[in-house]
């Protein structure tokens, strides 16, 4: 579980058995803050379910928490929740004037069933529900006026003479404690009195608890703590501290832990855990880092840890002690570097100079100001490394031993009882000391920064500078001076920056920036130390060597391992949370006070590690599921059945492990017998662009030692696309049967239709043709009916014309014989008037007229192409050229017209001039091309 904003202080004073070091400390906690769990400030009740989520009875509604992530549920009228009771799988709740049921539906979402209509004009009117418990397969709604029974289904109501303050159950009974009427015990539905003492009146009773063999404590809010004994029926008050600590803070809340302690929950001042005596073990209050002081509700968890309630606020309060750790909150301390346990003194060596512990407080050794490296203890005195020289600490001050500035590291010579050497900021310094007093000299002519020594011999060390560079020191027999002072840059050596030294059984092992060396003496050389590497991974440094078979280790992600180096004990990891992003960088360390309590630096403090006590339970506990989405709809969640899930869709799975503690979750997607593990970001696993098959989804929770919890295997079949599935071929086979089938039909039709169409073209052509045949035929019957009548036109025409040229002949016969007997009249005007009448029936116009009619229905167009064609033709020229177009003699033209041959002549010759015609041309020819 991912841990943030850990508040973890310990106020220690030490002795112990061995070393006289006692401690006082309070165990590390976790804050929620509203802004993580999502809901309303106060949280009133707390309950753990079988499964190991927490529930929380909140102002807003009810609060959920699977160890990973926060839920969030609203009751229907969305009002305050004031109890909780997770029983089974059945999350019970009180409000006002509402109480009843959460239970997870087939999709894995909580919904309510509400208990409060269970009968007419009985459901609870102005009650708020405060407490919920289980009793005799039954569960129990209290209210301050009544007490509601549910037990199979149905629901009994109770109503106690005076107001309902708590109700507790004991050895399988329920003490039900009022204002003013005492205590009572339930039995079945009546309350029978058992305590009524004047010492509880108007006394509010918070909890009644066994405490010894036939004795009960009962715990009030502002008078204490009594005793009861159910022998002699006697009411004491409880002596101990607790119990006049209570009157002042208000207690609020009670619970007995699994190991005897109590958790006494105040309004004013936090919580307190204390033994059975009633001597305050821990004290956890918003002094030290919790959000609020007010108590209002708190439940064991899973892992030991209490939960608390406040109002403002949750806080997890680990009960495991086996790590603990020193915050010093007034910022005088500083990162921490070193730590040694002294003459039954604690002393804490840091960046801001030298401190000791002493019943708890903190003290400053006065002109230790400044830089702490080393604190080690030397035939019986403390030396301290500093940033200005050595000192020697004597009653708690500080006397000088030598002016070499930056005492990293001393490590005594080996074989020579009181000869030291020590890295500095200028080289390597040699310390002796005689009759208890300290020389110290500068060996060599190295002036480099030296912060890791380690002896390979008698006489041979290796050095590493503080930054750059690796050295093997060859000292002469005494020690006056250094004999080689080689570099192994280029023995080898991956990298040499930032490079570390230890001896591990004998072998000198370099850490570097790429992973483990050592030296290897039979080839003087540098070369990969692959056990190491595999080890603890090339990442991995030692920061202790605690003792000839044991190491401490810290990796990148600051996962701080005890790793035996016997084959018959197991490491001991460090809850990750704790130390996190808050060891001193590059400065490390593990400091052993005794055979099984270590320190660890950190920069705000150190943590004390008790390596033997009782490792802490951190099972890790086999996933659950919690839901599973489909393009982001529920689907019914069922443990037996394989889920069956559309092709190209989204799936999204949803897990928790709410009994496990401190881990992460893996996944693995198979359809064989390989698992490739990869770490999800959080509890929540989306999937797409899965192919149709089978697959197997396997989930577990892991943690950053390895350990790894049993599966959870979910298995699900991806349907094969709509392209895929035996209806689609089966659909495909039909509709590719059926396109053959219509293709084929359609080629039949297109064959029947061509044949058809080239059978109707055939026809059309023939019709075509036949109908052409036919009006050519017509045509030419037309053309030869026209021909005919035209032919007859012609024939009457010229008949007409004939007939008015004999006609004239014989009107001119007839003038011309009047005039040869013009004598023979005696009257002139007898003979006048003949005369006209001859020459008007010579040129009358109606004749004309009737002749140019019959004339245009033979030769339509005539008289227009000539008119067109030459506009100044006169009226007796179209005369003339319509007689010449019916082929008649100028002999016959010329009575038509009642002129001489000779005149009519003259006129053809005038006629052809206005028609511009050479003398040559015919005029007859010339007129057959009119129409």
């Amino acid at each position: 579980m991912q841990l943030k904003h850990y508040k973890v202080l310990f106020l220690f004073s030490f002795f112990m058995a061995s070393h006289n070091v006692t401690a006082q400390y309070i165990p590390y906690f976790k804050n929620y803050a509203l802004t993580e769990y999502n809901a309303g400030n106060q949280n009133w009740d707390v309950s753990k379910a079988h499964n190991g989520k927490l529930y929380v009875a909140n102002d807003k509604g009810l609060v959920e928490f699977d160890g990973l992530k926060w839920n969030f549920y609203q009751l229907p009228n969305k009002t305050i929740i004031r109890s909780v009771l997770a029983h089974k799988n059945v999350i019970y709740t009180g409000s006002y004037e509402e109480f009843g049921y959460w239970k997870k539906n087939s999709k894995g979402k909580l919904v309510y069933t509400s208990l409060s209509n269970f009968k007419e004009n009985e459901t609870p009117s102005d009650e708020e529900f405060w407490q919920i418990f289980f009793h005799d397969n039954a569960i129990l709604f209290r209210s301050f006026s009544k007490l509601y029974i549910y037990k199979n289904g149905e629901i009994k109501r109770i109503k106690p003479e005076s107001t309902v303050l708590s109700c507790s159950v004991v050895d399988n009974r329920v003490y039900v404690s009022t204002v003013r009427n005492g205590i009572f015990i339930l039995e079945g539905d009546i309350l029978k009195p058992f305590i009524n003492t004047s010492e509880l009146v108007d006394v509010k009773i918070i909890s009644i608890v066994n405490y010894n063999k036939g004795k009960l404590l009962i715990t009030t809010a502002l008078n204490g703590c009594y005793i009861y004994n159910k022998i002699n029926n006697r009411l004491e008050l409880w002596e101990s501290s607790i119990s006049n600590i209570i009157k002042e803070q208000q207690l609020n809340t009670f619970q007995t832990l699994k190991n005897g302690d109590m958790v006494f929950g105040t309004i004013k001042n936090g919580v307190y855990i204390t033994d059975k005596s009633g001597h305050v073990k821990y004290h956890i209050n918003k002094e030290n880092g919790l959000l609020n002081n007010t108590v209002l509700g708190h439940e064991l968890g899973s892992n030991n840890n209490l939960w608390v309630g406040l109002d403002n606020g949750i806080a997890e309060i680990d009960l495991d002690y086996n790590h603990t750790l020193y915050n010093d909150t007034s910022g005088k301390l500083g990162a921490v570097y070193d730590v040694i346990s002294y003459r039954n003194t604690l002393y804490l060596g840091s960046n801001t100079g030298l401190f000791y512990l002493k019943e708890g407080d903190l003290n400053f050794i006065e002109g230790s100001q400044g830089q702490v490296w080393d604190l080690k203890e030397i035939n019986g005195q403390l030396l301290c490394g500093h940033n200005d020289g050595t000192y020697v600490v004597e009653n708690n001050k500080l006397r000088k031993i030598s002016e070499f500035t930056g005492g990293w590291v001393i490590k005594k010579v080996p074989e020579m009882k009181n000869t030291f050497i020590q890295g500095t900021y200028g080289g390597l310094v040699r310390f002796d000391i005689s009759e208890g007093k300290w020389n110290s000299r500068h060996m060599g002519n190295k002036t480099i920064p030296i912060k890791y020594l380690v002896f390979e011999d008698t006489h041979t060390a290796w050095v590493a500078h503080a930054y750059k560079g690796l050295f093997r020191v060859r000292f002469d027999k005494s020690y006056d001076s250094i004999v080689t002072f080689d570099n192994y840059k280029n023995k080898g050596l991956w990298s040499d920056f930032s490079i570390k030294v230890h001896k591990i059984k004998n072998d000198i092992c370099f850490k570097t920036n790429r992973g483990w060396q050592k030296y290897e003496a039979l080839i003087d050389s540098i070369v990969p130390h692959d056990l190491l590497n595999n080890s603890f991974g090339t990442d991995a440094d030692i920061i202790s060597e605690s003792g000839a078979n044991e190491l401490v280790t810290n990796n990148a992600n600051d996962k701080i391992t005890f790793l035996s180096l016997t084959e018959d004990k197991k490491g001991l990891n460090l809850p990750n949370e704790l130390i996190q992003k808050r060891l001193v960088v590059d400065a490390e360390s593990v400091s052993q006070l005794n055979d099984s309590i270590y320190t660890l630096n950190l920069y705000d403090g150190f943590m004390l590690i008790n390596n033997t006590a009782k490792k802490r339970s951190d099972t890790l506990h086999k996933p659950i599921i919690e839901h599973i989405e489909i393009d982001k709809t529920l689907v019914d969640i069922n443990n037996e059945q394989v889920y069956e899930f559309p092709f190209n869709k989204s799936i999204s799975v949803s897990i928790s492990s709410p009994l496990s503690k401190n881990h992460f979750f893996e996944y693995a997607i198979t359809t064989s017998d390989v698992l490739n593990w990869y770490k999800m970001d959080n509890e929540r696993l989306e999937l797409s662009s899965l192919s149709n098959g089978d697959y197997s989804i396997h989930f577990r929770a892991t943690n950053l030692s390895g350990e790894v919890s049993p599966e959870k295997i979910i298995q699900i079949t991806i349907l094969p696309p709509w392209y895929k599935n035996s209806l689609f071929y089966l659909i495909m086979a039909l509709i590719i049967g059926g396109v053959v089938y219509g293709l084929h039909k359609r080629k039949i039709k297109k064959e029947q239709k061509i044949l058809h169409d080239k059978f109707v073209k055939e026809q059309e052509i023939l019709l075509k043709e036949k109908t052409i045949e036919n009006d050519k035929k017509i045509v030419q019957l037309k053309n030869q009916s026209l021909k005919n009548e035209v032919k007859l036109k012609s024939k009457q025409l010229a008949n007409t014309a004939m007939a008015l040229v004999k006609k004239n002949e014989s009107m001119l016969e007839i003038k011309n014989e009047l005039i040869r007997n013009k004598e023979g009249f005696d009257n002139s005007s007898t003979y006048k008037r003949l005369l006209r009448k001859i020459d008007n029936s010579i040129g009358h116009e109606d004749e004309w007229e009737i002749f140019e009619y019959n004339f245009n229905q033979v030769h339509e167009a005539f008289f227009n192409q000539l008119k067109a064609k030459h506009p100044k033709l006169t009226h007796k020229d179209l005369k003339i050229c319509a007689y010449i177009k019916m082929n008649l003699l100028t002999k016959e033209i010329a009575p038509l017209m009642n002129v001489s041959i000779r005149g009519l002549e003259t006129h053809r010759y005038r006629l052809k001039r206005k028609l511009n015609l050479e003398n040559d041309k015919s005029l007859s020819e010339y007129l057959l091309d009119f129409k």
